[in-house]
């Protein structure tokens, strides 16, 4: 009976009544009980979250179930089962149930619990009760770690401070230990760390300062943290720990290896502070020639410009007050030679200049010196060459010759899937992923294919692959389930929800009729013929199956060979298939034409269709190629947009969903409904109008303009694949690639230097357009010139001078301007030293030559801001007569 009446107290949840039964059972009667309990657990489970049954009962069961397992492993599991995390008895609760078991049986169960993962949550108090009950050693993992922090840092009130509660641990040394040693640091424990005078740092410092805690324990214990690395976050924290512990010159000088390790491998913090270390021993004359040689070549290779110039500076104290060290230290210096900064070269350079006169004559040095100076940018490296009496090169030019990358050469799709088991893998892959334009139409073709030839064998085959999608358990006949399949079709999920009869045949014919409600933002016409095409395909795959898609492209760039589009309508007409509206439309417009002479010749095979899609398509390919857009430039606050004219090709027999694309563009449309976030669809557009890009990059023009006026991210991954498309590149894709460069995040930055290099690899660049385009922007506020300067820097760093310098040579003169004009006292832009320190870099690689509007003013300024020194610099590439 009492195993029934535990049960019973367990399910009304009466946790005290629980605890007197089990008080009074044997072993054998505790584990009798186990299989009723596992019964209730599983059932719990299988209630709602919110249920008042898991509250109710969750308690006492995991109390009855800790206590009658007789097996310390099974107890730990029961204990820290994810299932009843949030709904544990308490810590007292489980202490007393437990507390009758032998101590070896209790110190199992506490370090089986605390080797836990710290996200199992388990209450500090359950295991330091544990602890005490058992007599064990205290665990040091990292949840019993984590759990003994926050308990101390917990437990303060206004009367106790941090310090006064760690006096009174009795495991104190073993904890700080453990914590400085094993602790994950995340955010939160970084906050529960502080900062100020009631922090753990000052805490862990005072009780360091009056011996209660091993100094040098701590000392060592933090810089090892360094060393091993991590997160920025974890290493600022454990260098507060350092600087308030206050290590001594000599526990300095006793750990410099350490600094000279950290100098080179640590975040930028860490490595700012090791570097402050070791120049403070340096100057006092605690590091030798070597250590600081070492010391040096480690920090010249950083890419932290403040870094380099830092121990630039500190390499010149050495020097100037020891000479005797410039054959150890100048090769170090000449280090910097190929550092990307170009003011650090400048610094080295003078470094070298200004005390190489004391390295010997056809030294080692020397040549060592003359072998880096190659690194230098041209003018300093003649500089270089003159002072180490190097020979000048005859009638070699300086000029670097320009590297792009290569032009991307289309791929061909593959033909459809042969098999659907094949078909499914990939239908697999593209529900998780996006596999892009190539993918997704040999998928889509695959699906209608298949559908035509064997429904019910495809479904068989797709059936596991589709289970876990959301819309398997919606009923087609539900009103909310048809009004989101006509809001987004979300790619192959329509056509494979129609497949499964999950979309009723109404829905589907609706949407072909009526199309999308995709609201009239800027994007709509681009995803309503997106769409169209796929609601038509689900539509026919249950009311009238096509053979094949017409509008499969040959490339992957969505280019489609006529051809190839003449023998699939000859297909049709041999099948006496009807041909569905939009896939003929989107064939239309994927068709190439710029070839005339394929054209014209496909065009003859077209009209021996005898189809009248055969005699549109012939009719269309006679037609001269694509028409380019009339715009017209518009501004939106700091923004300038583009619009565009009507295309009336893209009107008549096109249906209604297509019109859209040839009717003019205004950038005052309503985008308060716009639903076109998914960055991925986004992708597709591209390949709806291959050879007219335009008509794509002046719809999303304002999404990427957020890029660099609101700090948005993602949307510059389009600005490749419109800069490999085909058709002219006009205002709107320029545009689009001013404000990728001028984006806040690194990644779309990168994705528009990208752009810029495959459009100047193909030709299709407009340089002066793009210049003037960035500086209008950067004078409008729209465009960071410190991030311009990222981007253009990065561009430049491929080899690209020539082309950079030809965007820089129009962007240039908006921005100095104000600051050439007589009696201008204003400051320069922020940022136009950078600028002007890549136009230098490249004007110097590339043998640019001739005047630079504006350019003289700023050069002829007093001072040596970095502006007026770099301008000078620009100046002189320009003007300077070209190496013979």
């Amino acid at each position: 009976m009492s195993g029934e009446e535990l049960l019973r107290a367990v399910r009304a949840g009466r946790t005290v009544e629980v605890t007197g039964l089990l008080d009074g059972m044997t072993d054998g009667e505790r584990r009798s009980c186990l299989p009723a309990l596992r019964e209730l657990r599983k059932e719990l489970r299988a209630t709602p979250w919110g249920a008042t049954s898991r509250s109710t009962a969750g308690p006492a069961l995991h109390a009855a179930g800790a206590a009658c397992h007789t097996g310390a492993a099974g107890a730990a599991s029961w204990i820290a089962a994810a299932d009843m995390r949030w709904s544990q008895a308490s810590p007292g609760v489980l202490l007393h149930v437990l507390g009758d078991r032998e101590t070896d049986w209790l110190a199992d169960l506490t370090h089986r619990l605390a080797r836990r993962p710290a996200g199992s949550r388990l209450p500090f108090a359950l295991l330091s009760g544990l602890v005490g009950l058992s007599g064990c050693e205290v665990p040091t993992t990292e949840a019993y770690v984590r759990g003994w922090f926050e308990h101390i840092g917990a437990s303060r009130d206004s009367e106790d401070t941090l310090a006064r509660r760690l006096r009174q641990e009795p495991r104190l040394p073993r904890m700080v230990d453990a914590l400085l040693t094993s602790l994950d640091v995340t955010g939160q424990i970084t906050w529960m760390f502080g900062d100020g005078p009631g922090s753990w740092h000052h805490a862990l410092a005072e009780l360091a300062a009056e011996g209660t805690l091993d100094r040098e324990i701590l000392v060592d214990a933090c810089v090892a943290r360094l060393l091993r690395g991590g997160a920025p976050a974890e290493q600022r924290l454990f260098l507060s720990l350092l600087s308030c512990l206050g290590p001594t010159r000599d526990e300095e000088r006793e750990r410099s290896a350490d600094w000279i390790a950290l100098a080179r491998e640590a975040v930028p913090t860490v490595a700012w502070h090791a570097q402050s270390v070791l120049a403070a021993l340096a100057l006092e004359g605690e590091l030798t020639p070597r250590q600081l040689a070492e010391m040096s070549s480690a920090v010249l290779f950083r890419t932290e410009k403040k870094l380099v110039r830092a121990q630039l500076i500190l390499l010149g104290k050495v020097l100037g007050r020891d000479p005797s060290t410039a054959d150890a230290l100048l090769p170090t210096v000449a280090q910097a030679f190929g550092h990307e900064d170009p003011e650090a070269q400048e610094r080295a350079l003078k470094l070298v200049e200004h005390h190489g006169a004391a390295l010997p004559e056809g030294g080692e040095e020397r040549v060592r010196i003359g072998e880096l100076a190659d690194g230098l940018s041209p003018g300093l490296r003649l500089r270089a060459r003159r002072l180490l009496g190097i020979e000048e090169p005859g009638s070699a030019s300086v000029v670097q010759e320009e590297l792009l990358p290569p032009v991307p050469e289309r791929a061909r799709l593959a033909a459809a899937p042969d098999s659907v088991a094949e078909l499914a893998e990939e239908i697999s892959a593209l529900l998780v992923s996006d596999g892009g334009v190539a993918a997704f139409e040999r998928a889509l073709d695959g699906l209608v294919r298949h559908a035509h030839r064997d429904r019910d064998g495809l479904v068989d085959a797709l059936g596991p692959v589709v289970a876990r999608c959301r819309w398997m358990n919606l009923d087609a006949r539900h009103q909310t389930t048809m009004a989101r399949f006509r809001e987004s079709p979300h790619g192959l999920d329509v056509v494979l929800a129609a497949l499964f009869e999950k979309v009723d045949t109404a829905t589907l014919h609706a949407a072909v009729q009526q199309g999308a409600p995709n609201g009239n933002c800027p994007h709509s016409a681009m995803s309503r013929a997106f769409d169209a095409r796929l609601w038509e395909v689900a539509y026919r795959l249950r009311a009238e199956p096509m053979p094949l898609l017409l509008a499969t492209p040959t490339w992957d760039t969505g280019l489609l060979e006529p051809d190839e589009l003449v023998t699939r309508l000859a297909e049709y007409r041999r099948l006496e298939a009807r041909p569905g509206a939009a896939d003929f439309a989107q064939a239309l417009l994927r068709v190439r034409r710029g070839d005339r002479a394929t054209a014209t010749a496909a065009a003859a095979r077209a009209r021996a269709v005898g189809s009248p899609e055969g005699y549109r398509l012939a009719q269309w390919l006679a037609d001269e190629g694509p028409l380019p857009p009339v715009y017209r430039r518009r501004t939106a606050g700091v923004r300038i947009l583009v619009e565009l004219g009507g295309l009336e090709e893209i009107q008549g027999l096109f249906p209604p969903e297509f019109r859209l694309l040839g009717r003019p563009f205004t950038v005052f449309k309503d985008r308060s409904s716009c639903r076109h976030w998914d960055v991925a669809t986004k992708r597709h557009w591209p390949a709806v109008v291959p050879e007219r890009r335009e008509l794509v990059a002046a719809r999303v023009l304002r999404d990427v303009s957020m890029l660099s006026v609101d700090d948005s991210r993602s949307d510059a991954a389009i600005l490749p694949l419109l800069a490999e498309a085909d058709g002219p590149a006009g205002e709107a894709l320029h545009l689009c690639v001013a404000y990728g460069l001028g984006a806040r995040h690194a990644e779309d930055r990168h994705a528009a230097v990208d752009a810029l290099l495959v459009l100047a690899a193909r030709g299709q660049l407009d340089a002066g357009r793009l210049g003037a385009d960035l500086g209008e922007l950067v004078c409008r506020g729209a465009v960071k010139p410190s991030r311009l300067a990222d981007s253009i820097h990065a561009a430049a760093a491929t080899g690209a001078y020539a082309t950079v310098w030809s965007v820089l040579r129009d962007l240039l003169p908006a921005l100095l301007t104000d600051l050439a004009a007589e009696g201008s006292d204003g400051g320069p832009i922020r940022g136009l030293g950078e600028l002007l320190t890549v136009a230098a870099d490249c004007a110097e690689r590339s043998g640019a030559r001739g005047d630079l509007a504006h350019l003289a003013g700023a050069a002829g300024r007093r001072g040596s801001s970095k502006v007026v020194v770099q301008a000078r610099r620009l100046r002189l590439a320009l003007t300077q007569e070209a190496a013979a």
